[in-house]
């Protein structure tokens, strides 16, 4: 990331503080909002709420990796996530899984490098009475089997232009 990004970086970070006590209390609202921003949590985000909030950076990395809502990588413009809970993992949650990877050629926790897709797995997305399910960013497919995630890829790729 080039220094002038960094400073962009720190300088936005450091106004989402502002409004914030310097307690250790309020790190989970301050990292709440620093994903909210980017979409993820960059490193030198971590390092200015650290200074922030005098918390070591291992802390701040074990809340960030604790939380599922919490990511260190950028995720894509559409970030697909599979359930794999046990009510979607015995309807097939697995094979839909599975033809993703496959068809975007990435694994679990990885976005394309492109910048268009990212693929996450959840335990629960609560939506178990429509198992399996996948989501497309907050959207919910449920019923879901290969065939309506090809569906849904072959939509995305149409309106970005793909095809």
């Amino acid at each position: 990331m080039c220094e002038c990004i960094e400073n962009k970086i720190k300088q936005e970070v450091q106004e989402i503080m502002a409004p914030y006590k310097q307690e250790k209390d309020n790190l989970i609202q301050i990292l709440n909002e620093i994903q909210e921003k980017y979409g993820y949590i960059p490193k030198v985000a971590q390092m200015e709420v650290s200074k922030y909030l005098g918390v070591p950076m291992a802390e701040i990395y074990g809340v960030i990796t604790f939380y599922a809502r919490f990511t260190l990588e950028p995720k894509g413009k559409y970030n697909i996530s599979v359930c794999l809970g046990t009510a979607c993992f015995v309807k097939g949650s697995q094979a839909i899984l599975d033809r993703l990877k496959d068809r975007l050629k990435l694994e679990e926790g990885k976005t394309s490098e492109d910048g268009k897709f990212s693929i996450d797995t959840t335990r629960c997305v609560g939506a178990c009475g429509i198992a399996p399910v996948f989501t497309v960013n907050d959207e919910v497919y449920g019923h879901a089997t290969v065939k309506k995630l090809d569906e849904v890829l072959d939509r995305l790729a149409k309106e970005d232009g793909e095809y």
